[in-house]
């Protein structure tokens, strides 16, 4: 589908310069001299690579839409992440850096989509929250106040996050996948 080259917008990906980009971040810019155009910062669904774009309103791109299907994560093996469609049973292999340092949020069955272009994985989407247990953190100290004092904690997952000073070892607690940060306690 065919788009004005100023219509362009964050996370709308587009077929340009032969590779799939998706927009990361827009800036109208209107110069004193000369007409106005949008600086668009573009990432390579493909590789990571990153790219910044000056697109005028005159131009035209292409704007590609991608079907995402609800999947189940199975099983790791080496770099590759395997993956069920959970309505045609189909199993799908995706390399682990195409997932990028969320990888370490799969857990076994856990349910995600995977945005696909002509049958070919691009992404892997994440559920925004996700619930580990704290396996190692400093004890907490008596008078210590939870104004902003946060302490390191390693999660069975091997990832560190900061978590409030009330958090001990064995408590699980629901972390962001998109900035891994703690969010809450777990119910």
């Amino acid at each position: 589908m065919k788009i004005n080259g100023n219509a362009i917008r964050p996370g709308n990906v587009i077929e340009h310069k032969g590779g799939l980009w998706v927009a990361v971040k827009i800036q109208h810019t209107q110069p004193g001299k000369g007409g106005a155009y949008l600086q668009v910062e573009l990432k390579n669904l493909r590789d990571g690579s990153k790219l910044n774009e000056r697109f005028r309103s005159s131009e035209s791109v292409e704007k590609v839409r991608l079907e995402q299907k609800p999947h189940q994560f199975l099983y790791e093996d080496g770099d590759m992440l395997t993956f069920m469609d959970t309505s045609s049973y189909e199993q799908v292999s995706i390399a682990k850096d195409m997932v990028g340092e969320r990888a370490g949020f799969l857990q076994d069955g856990m349910d995600v989509e995977i945005e696909f272009h002509e049958d070919s994985p691009l992404t892997v989407i994440l559920p925004e929250q996700v619930v580990l247990e704290i396996t190692e953190t400093e004890p907490t100290v008596k008078g210590q106040t939870a104004a902003s004092s946060y302490k390191p904690a390693i999660l069975e997952n091997g990832m560190r996050v900061m978590v409030p000073p009330f958090c001990g070892t064995g408590e699980k607690i629901v972390v962001n996948t998109e900035t891994s940060e703690y969010l809450k306690r777990a119910d």
